[in-house]
């Protein structure tokens, strides 16, 4: 077939989900809504915490806040589109716009599934070489790599979005997602060249995914013989609290994604309805939750946070026995 004279696009329709009745959309763009302002208080905190107390200023925080970083673009990303199409029943998306949204979703999840394997070179070295600790693990050398963790996946992304854009789009404009990702919009292509490019892609995705879990799970898989070589129980707790929060975060970011993909593969299908709601809970659930964790599981960031408060406290006091 000559697609030759496909007309191009000149925008997609953002679905959502399609078995979702009209008059649930009040509820669903309020869920959206405080799931995005749950995203953004949360992790701003974060940022704004750390940066102001120089205490917490060393590299473990430090891949944190780049977490959040990367946590709170995603939500701005994906989500106000959403709670448009919802709220005002605004689901157009313009061509270029679906595709510079694509290429923001990759790219984040790229570069978070980097900073998470910078975290995990931070404890492995923390834990099992802990006497190089204070030598390798600087804050000049965790921006360095938290910098290549950022770079990385720069020219993978855009390499996927140009061979995209060069096919043509014959198919239905509607994105049967809640954002635009390279699989909807590849399922509204044809020619010869959609399958390759999808698997090129695929093979890049492969690559920003499996590459850092492979360390990461070589990372944990030798912190947890350390501790448990240890024979003082309470030196292994402490130790073991000193990466829970990481163990956590890294959980939340992988376990759902290779339950899908492990679902997929075994040929368990699920119906679109809850294939979207899946995604949309591995992509954003951990961007919510991160910063509960690092506030609540990570001793540091609590302490400071309840001497904060309780001086705050005693400062309000005061302030009221004065008058």
């Amino acid at each position: 077939m000559n697609y030759s004279n496909v007309t191009r696009m000149r925008s997609f329709f953002i679905l959502g989900f399609p078995g979702l009745l009209p008059q649930h959309y009040g509820l669903a763009s309020a869920l959206f809504f405080f799931l995005y302002l749950a995203i953004a208080v949360g992790n701003i905190f974060i940022l704004a915490f750390v940066i102001n107390e120089k205490s917490l200023q060393k590299p473990t925080y430090l891949v944190f806040c780049h977490l959040a970083l990367n946590d709170l673009a995603f939500g701005t990303v994906t989500l106000p589109k959403i709670i448009s199409k919802y709220w005002f029943g605004d689901g157009v998306i313009s061509f270029y716009g679906c595709f510079t949204q694509m290429f923001f979703v990759h790219y984040l999840g790229s570069v978070h599934s980097f900073i998470l394997l910078v975290m995990a070179l931070d404890r492995f070295i923390a834990i099992c070489v802990p006497l190089r600790y204070p030598v390798l693990i600087t804050n000049n050398n965790i921006f360095v790599l938290l910098g290549f963790a950022w770079l990385i996946p720069v020219s993978l992304m855009f390499a996927i979005v140009f061979n995209t854009l060069g096919l043509p789009f014959c198919k239905s404009n509607i994105i049967a997602q809640c954002y635009c990702d390279h699989i909807s919009l590849t399922s509204q292509a044809c020619g010869e060249d959609v399958l390759m490019v999808q698997v090129s892609t695929l093979c890049m995705a492969m690559f920003c995914l499996l590459l850092p879990l492979a360390f990461i799970l070589f990372s944990y898989i030798s912190i947890i013989v350390v501790i448990l070589k240890m024979s003082n129980t309470a030196g292994r707790k402490k130790t073991l609290s000193t990466c829970t929060p990481q163990i956590f975060i890294t959980c939340l970011f992988y376990l759902p994604r290779c339950f899908v993909y492990v679902a997929n593969t075994v040929g368990f299908s699920f119906s679109l309805d809850i294939r979207i709601l899946l995604i949309l809970l591995y992509s954003l659930l951990p961007a919510a939750v991160n910063p509960i964790i690092y506030c609540f599981k990570t001793q540091d960031i609590k302490q400071t946070l309840i001497r904060k408060v309780k001086s705050a406290k005693i400062g309000i006091e005061m302030d009221l026995s004065f008058q």
